[in-house]
């Protein structure tokens, strides 16, 4: 049974601790094996049958073919795991953050270098202001 967790009503925020560990072990490993040339070579040749390789939810492999990193994190895959998709793809980590807020990745850069996202929405439900 999980712990109470008193941040699981930040909006739109997805903490990886334990249970999110658990449901992403293997998307994880997944990327984690990006780090061998080899294995990216052979994810690159055909992604679905690299993908098949391991042990993930059709969901987690679908998350990955469409590059649709939020839904990784929503099924357990961690950013740092996740960045190795990124860069396989030869994407920088802004590109990818970008990408994940609907943002080009200029618009992300010039964001962050303005002091980042507004806390506006971004806190606790019903915490006050």
């Amino acid at each position: 049974m999980s712990l109470e967790k008193p941040y699981s009503n930040v909006p739109g925020t997805t903490i990886f601790d334990a249970d999110q560990s658990r449901k992403g072990y293997w998307l994880n490993q997944f990327c984690m094996s990006l780090m061998k040339a080899e294995n990216r070579d052979r994810f690159k040749a055909d992604e679905r049958a690299y993908l098949d390789e391991w042990d993930m939810s059709e969901e987690q492999k679908q998350a990955v073919l469409d590059r649709d990193l939020n839904r990784c994190i929503a099924l357990g895959g961690n950013i740092y795991f996740l960045a190795k998709i990124g860069a396989t793809d030869g994407k920088s980590f802004q590109q990818m953050a970008g990408s994940m807020t609907g943002m080009t990745e200029a618009e992300y850069r010039d964001m962050m270098l303005h002091g980042g996202r507004s806390v506006e929405g971004n806190r606790y439900i019903g915490e006050k202001k």
